[in-house]
């Protein structure tokens, strides 16, 4: 509801946040390389769950969801950990990582749930669910 400004007959407002959860806490972005070691570090031989929150709104609708994963990962070489935060994009991501990049590759074995979600947005979930609204908007990808 930030936005502020009316929304026009044919047109959709899509906003979504994704946060890390492992053992109680919220992994946000890391702030730094000693910070971003660390965050993967905790995650590294564990599972975790990714959990974003998506709001759609039209100019006479608004539908809330989340959709959740939970993330396991391999125990990580320390040499691993490094390589990725000197070599990768962890500093713009919840939890450190992006299971896109090469640490996804090496060091999760498996996901329960929905991929996309993980990447930052749930795709699936997300014409599924504008779909069930009623929503008229068009859910193709051009």
């Amino acid at each position: 509801m930030a936005y502020a400004e009316e929304l026009g007959q044919n047109e959709l407002l899509l906003t979504a946040d994704t946060v890390v959860w492992y053992d109680g806490v919220h992994l946000a972005k890391p702030e730094n390389r000693q910070e971003a070691i660390s965050m993967l570090g905790r995650l590294s031989g564990s599972i975790h769950e990714v959990i974003t929150g998506v709001a759609i709104r039209t100019a006479e609708n608004i539908k809330v969801f989340s959709e959740t994963t939970r993330v396991h990962f391999c125990p990580l070489k320390d040499e691993q950990i490094e390589f990725y935060v000197d070599h990768y994009q962890p500093f713009d991501k919840a939890g450190a990582y992006g299971i896109q990049e090469w640490i996804g590759m090496v060091g999760i074995p498996r996901i329960e749930g929905c991929y996309f979600n993980v990447v930052g947005l749930p795709v699936q979930r997300l014409v599924s669910e504008i779909d069930s609204s009623g929503m008229e908007i068009a859910t193709r990808v051009q």
